[in-house]
């Protein structure tokens, strides 16, 4: 397993050794030890979670005020545009975005730590979507920033095309610095 840090330090992309032949391919999405040691990082999942969505279904950008969830995410079946924004405010990196192709076919995964705001978008004709959480989910704590927020200026790669957001992701927040 190969962590590269992206331009958010703290979130990085997450390539396995995928071993394939002619038959198909076969890696380990998950291994304690083996992620410990190309991250340096012991983590404890407490919850997985999966999700299909349809072509143009942006999903985000959430996060929990309290109990915040750090997130090993990955797609097993088409392509999403996967966005991280830093919403802690001693980071370095305090309101930027990183975003990466994630798909099937390119396996790789992202890890994105703990009190940092995350969502997608379906590229494909429908993706499914999992991850791995470090804490259970708080409906309670959760909350979404605007996905076009215009101080963010997130790139997402619609090509015309208008996300399909849920009811309570159209009511994102702004992202404001204190």
């Amino acid at each position: 397993m190969k962590a590269t840090p992206t331009a958010i330090a703290d979130v990085l992309l997450i390539e396995p050794r995928v071993f394939g032949d002619a038959r198909g391919f076969f890696y380990e999405s998950f291994n304690a030890r083996g992620f410990a040691a190309a991250t340096g990082l012991d983590v404890n999942f407490v919850q997985d979670n999966h999700s299909k969505s349809a072509r143009g279904v942006l999903r985000g950008l959430h996060y929990q005020v309290k109990k915040p969830q750090g997130k090993l995410v990955r797609v097993v079946a088409g392509e999403v545009f996967d966005v991280v924004v830093d919403i802690r405010p001693e980071s370095p990196t305090y309101g930027q975005w990183v975003g990466e192709h994630l798909s099937a076919d390119n396996q790789r995964q992202l890890w994105i730590p703990a009190g940092l705001a995350h969502g997608f978008l379906v590229l494909s004709e429908s993706a499914e979507f999992l991850y791995k959480t470090t804490d259970y989910y708080a409906p309670e704590f959760e909350r979404c920033l605007a996905w076009d927020d215009a101080h963010l200026n997130i790139a997402w790669p619609l090509d015309g095309l208008v996300p399909a957001v849920s009811a309570k992701d159209a009511l994102g927040h702004p992202f404001t610095k204190p």
